[in-house]
């Protein structure tokens, strides 16, 4: 009779060197440096406006919000491993500022939305509808978030905002310091610098011979890919704050914000579930789980996240911070295309991203609104529509008719609706519908799928 071999047996302990390769792993650089850093901004251009407007219109602690933003930033880096964004919850950012919600109906909104995602994904709901919903259906969520977003920019770049009503004002001056010279110049530099998009190295063939035209052309275009073009974008927008207005020096004050636990009432439970949990659950749903799970396939398949790791994700980061004040967070597929496309590739662009945000909340608390608001809003729109565009090229994988009719159904009435809700639940019947009539029914009511042409199936039962 044979021995079973003990515990110990098969347990084989870690080498020293293996100790942390985990870690080590989700942080190493997949490109330089320059290109991580340049990544860790690019998805500023969502994160800034809702932050300022919610601190604006709803006093929502920004001291609070960057210290806790940057805690999810940090970890989210370490754990996925890909630049992995925190962006606010779009739907109840919206809500709050149109009907001034209170800070303690903004939380309530955020646990409630955040309890109900971290279900789905603790029960494996979500990585059932991960698994099984349409391609097409997700890539239309993304065109129309994709395309939202490209819409918002433009609108940036052309025209004065007013974040505290939520509305464009006059058109944009030529001249000045935030002006569409200065915009146009932002954008000029991040073409000539990212081209579309791609690094050099995505269209080398060793097989190809190479001229010493050929030769010089990638030389030039591997220096140009390793300028941090978004960040040198991002820090002259800092620049051009201090210059547009210098006594913002003297209304810095140093030190963190006080962090408190926020105090709800009955009422405020109510009216932040109806009017904000309600209308951004199926946005959290598609957007902040379905499409950023899609999203990471196509760019990291080595690294592919879990439906169920990000649901938990979100729900543990809102379950934790709103409680002391912190915004409402989600991860978002406009972010994450918005950091790949500027150079982010491993969890250390979001880390890095985090690093700054902690600094900065440490350092001047809620009083760092001041410089936020004389940000040029014409940079946040360039930056904005290059996440935007990134986005919506995940669509670009839809190989049939089909397919695209499908796809473009579901962000054409996303759009129109102003609900991605809407728009998955008409790409979902229409998907069901094409399908239906593929269908081979026979005389009894029986249906099956339409898989050989008729007669070359003996066993069916004869109409």
């Amino acid at each position: 009779m044979e021995e079973e071999p003990s515990s110990h047996q098969t347990t084989t302990p870690l080498l020293p060197h293996q100790r942390g390769w985990w870690w080590r792993r989700h942080l190493r650089l997949k490109t330089t440096l320059s290109s991580e850093l340049s990544g860790s901004v690019g998805d500023l251009g969502t994160y800034i406006p809702i932050v300022l407007a919610l601190t604006l219109v709803n006093h929502l602690d920004l001291g609070t919000t960057l210290i806790f933003t940057a805690l999810y930033n940090i970890a989210t880096g370490f754990l996925f491993g890909i630049p992995m964004p925190v962006q606010p919850m779009k739907s109840i950012a919206a809500v709050a500022v149109s009907d001034h919600l209170t800070v303690p109906q903004i939380i309530t909104a955020g646990i409630s939305t955040a309890s109900v995602v971290f279900l789905l994904g603790a029960t494996g709901l979500m990585s059932f509808l991960y698994r099984f919903l349409p391609l097409p259906v997700v890539r239309g969520v993304q065109l129309s978030q994709g395309l939202s977003f490209a819409f918002s920019a433009i609108k940036y770049i052309r025209y004065n905002q007013d974040f505290a009503t939520g509305k464009s004002g006059t058109s944009r001056s030529w001249l000045g310091l935030d002006g569409l010279v200065v915009a146009i110049g932002a954008t000029i530099f991040l073409i000539l610098t990212t081209g579309s998009g791609d690094s050099p190295e995505d269209d080398d063939d060793d097989h190809l011979p190479r001229d010493r035209s050929t030769r010089r052309v990638r030389r030039r275009l591997q220096i140009l890919s390793a300028i941090p073009a978004a960040l040198i974008v991002f820090v002259f927008g800092l620049v051009l704050c201090f210059l547009r207005d210098p006594s913002i020096f003297k209304d810095l004050q140093f030190g963190p914000s006080s962090i408190h636990l926020v105090k709800f009432t009955w009422e405020d439970w109510k009216i932040g579930f109806i009017k904000g949990a309600i209308p951004q659950i199926p946005l959290s749903v598609l957007n902040s789980v379905i499409a950023v799970c899609k999203l990471s396939a196509d760019l990291f398949p080595e690294n592919e996240v879990s439906a169920m790791a990000v649901s938990v994700s979100v729900g543990i980061m809102n379950l934790v911070g709103c409680w002391f004040g912190a915004m409402p967070v989600c991860h978002g597929a406009g972010g994450l295309a918005g950091q790949y496309r500027f150079g982010g590739r491993s969890g250390a662009s979001v880390v890095f991203l985090g690093i700054a945000k902690l600094i900065l909340g440490l350092a001047f608390g809620n009083s760092f609104v001041r410089i936020l608001g004389q940000f040029p809003i014409g940079i946040l729109g360039v930056l904005l529509l290059f996440a935007g565009i990134e986005l919506t090229m995940a669509s670009r994988d839809m190989g049939t008719k089909e397919e695209s009719f499908v796809m473009l159904v579901t962000g054409a009435v996303s759009l129109t609706g102003s609900s991605a809700a809407l728009g998955f639940g008409c790409g979902i019947v229409l998907f069901l519908l094409l399908k239906f009539r593929q269908m081979e029914c026979s005389g009894f009511g029986f249906c099956k799928f339409k898989t050989k042409p008729c007669g070359d199936d003996d066993t069916s039962p004869n109409p």
